[in-house]
């Protein structure tokens, strides 16, 4: 008998075997399933569209095991969050009204979740109408249960019963949005099936369409992250073979593409952050093995936005300079860098103190976080020059010559009158600190400091938290000829992620920072470059607010057309590479 092609299963098998293995590029999209009456289906339309898109769709069944749910996200590349019944308002902190339709607290539960979990892990989403309110529900925005009867006015014919692969009515764009970037048109023809919509919308999201009578359709990040909510159905139109609604899945497909390639990259590469002051919230009774809310670097957000390893400094606030002064800043000093061993030593199944580059890749094939020492303000050193090597028996890496203020090393970029410059003590210690491998930090010293501490020092030196100041003129910025001096003399300047020294005036975002490195790779070259957040002091910004974000600036790198060795050196290996140099005494 002639085999029917449709059921041939044995051709197919044959046929794929006959060509070149297939290598894994597609992004993994996950899709919530419509779950209610103890089914979960998923409408053909959104996994047609995803397919068409060039993403690899597969279900989210809803279940409550959140350590599985947590092992799925860390496989998936992008989140569409699908359509459905209505949310209950008792998760919003409200009693259902007459009007309100079917419920699924099951589904309810864990797509608001999920909804937070992806967003920490800056996984793309895109929600489709019942998503767009799950995602205004997740993040601290309110919901109409019903439009027609709680908004004010008179609504349209939001249909419920035309043909869901035709447009019903029209929504205006802004023209500022992402939304309108996509579609290229002030005014787009959609079919919305609705009676729930987005009241207001949440914190850190923005409206960027409304139907005619003011419902709002459209929703997106207002924080340069990857996540964008509609009203309306797009996956409807596909399956007349209408393309109109494509430019939403392929955007989620590029999003997802390119979170995929900053995980792979930061799966091959070591991430450092050359500044942090955590330090700073010891005394604040903070979790360090949580998500813990008074921190911007935890396990939990290291975790989440991949970062290897960090320089947890011990600041010193510049106080008076007396014998007992002095004192004290050496004995807190000490008492900082004790807790930083204590925290580390408490979590020691999940990170340890690293002393060397190679303590540092050791760690991140054993897959553990790192945390290296370091000291902001040398007025911890006092006047006695044996500290020196003291601190860096003890671990210490860099030692920042000041901070905002004089002290007996040097004249700071900030409250330095008479433009001081290195005194004698402080050419003693930085000779001591290059003869016993400390690298000496220049971030926080004045102009005349920066100079003479590259005239004494015998080894490239660093600014582990400086930018540029030809984009943003603050004395703490490093001027164009500081950023050549620097390194025609093998030193590192890392951007950090401080508004203040990125923008003067308003609120800085990941594209300000990105105009910094760009800046100083074209003064300095890309050898000379890295990444000092400052977050727990100053540091975060739009788009880079916390560790957990910091995967941001890689697929910013990426987009930039940066390729791996670049952002290899970026991520640390330019500033290890001077810590190399410095540490071989």
């Amino acid at each position: 008998m002639k085999k029917n092609p449709s059921f041939d299963i044995a051709s197919d098998y044959h046929r794929i075997h006959q060509q070149k293995p297939i290598h894994d590029s597609a992004p993994l999209i996950g899709l919530t399933g419509n779950f209610s009456d103890t089914n979960c289906t998923l409408a053909e339309g959104y996994y047609q569209s995803v397919l068409k898109a060039g993403g690899i769709p597969i279900i989210i069944p809803p279940y409550d095991n959140t350590d599985l749910l947590i092992q799925t996200l860390d496989r998936l590349d992008g989140i569409l969050l699908t359509g459905g019944g209505d949310i209950n308002p008792l998760f919003l902190g409200e009693e259902p009204i007459r009007e309100l339709h079917g419920i699924n607290p099951r589904r309810d539960r864990q797509e608001l979740l999920l909804a937070q979990l992806a967003a920490n892990r800056q996984i793309p989403i895109l929600g489709i109408c019942r998503g767009i309110q799950v995602l205004n529900a997740a993040f601290g925005g309110t919901l109409y249960q019903d439009i027609h009867s709680q908004m004010e006015g008179t609504r349209i014919k939001h249909s419920q019963d035309l043909d869901r692969s035709y447009a019903s009515h029209t929504v205006s764009i802004e023209k500022d949005s992402r939304l309108h970037r996509l579609f290229g048109t002030d005014t787009l023809a959609v079919n919305s099936f609705h009676h729930q919509a987005v009241q207001a919308p949440a914190p850190g999201f923005r409206v960027c369409a409304r139907s005619t009578d003011g419902v709002i359709e459209a929703i997106e990040s207002a924080e340069f992250k990857s996540i964008l909510g509609v009203q309306w159905h797009p996956e409807c139109f596909i399956l007349r073979q209408d393309e109109c609604m494509m430019p939403l899945f392929q955007w989620l497909t590029r999003e997802a593409s390119s979170f995929k390639e900053a995980k792979r990259l930061h799966n091959r590469i070591l991430t450092l952050d050359s500044h942090c002051d955590t330090p700073m919230f010891f005394d604040h009774n903070i979790h360090f093995d949580t998500r813990d809310p008074h921190l911007l670097v935890d396990l939990h957000k290291m975790t989440e936005g991949r970062l290897d390893a960090t320089i947890m400094v011990a600041y010193l606030e510049q106080k008076e300079r007396t014998d007992e002064a002095l004192l004290a800043a050496t004995a807190k000093a000490d008492r900082i860098l004790n807790e930083i061993e204590s925290l580390a030593a408490t979590h020691c199944t999940a990170i340890d103190i690293a002393r060397t580059p190679a303590d540092l890749y050791r760690l991140k094939a054993a897959g553990k976080k790192a945390i290296m020492l370091g000291i902001e303000n040398g007025y911890a050193i006092g006047k006695d020059l044996s500290n020196v090597e003291r601190f860096r028996n003890r671990g210490v890496v860099y030692m920042t010559l000041c901070h905002n203020g004089n002290n007996d090393l040097c004249g700071s970029a900030r409250h330095n009158e008479e433009g001081l410059g290195v005194s004698d003590f402080g050419a003693e210690v930085i000779r001591e600190m290059n003869r016993v491998g400390m690298m000496v930090d220049i971030s926080h010293a004045g102009e005349q400091s920066f100079y003479d501490a590259l005239t004494i020092s015998r080894k490239p030196i660093v600014a582990s938290h400086s930018s540029s100041r030809a984009l943003c003129n603050h004395p703490r910025n490093l001027t164009d000829n500081q950023l050549r001096t620097l390194a025609a003399q093998g030193g590192v300047a890392q951007v950090t992620l401080y508004h203040g020294f990125l923008r003067e005036g308003g609120t800085a975002t990941i594209q300000d920072a990105i105009e910094h490195l760009n800046h100083m790779v074209n003064i300095m070259g890309i050898e000379h470059v890295g990444i000092g957040t400052d977050f727990d002091g100053d540091g975060g910004i739009l788009g880079c607010a916390s560790a957990s974000e910091l995967i941001n600036f890689t697929r910013c790198l990426l987009k930039e057309r940066y390729n791996e060795e670049d952002i290899r050196r970026i991520w640390g290996g330019n500033f290890l590479r001077v810590m190399e140099e410095v540490q071989r005494i």
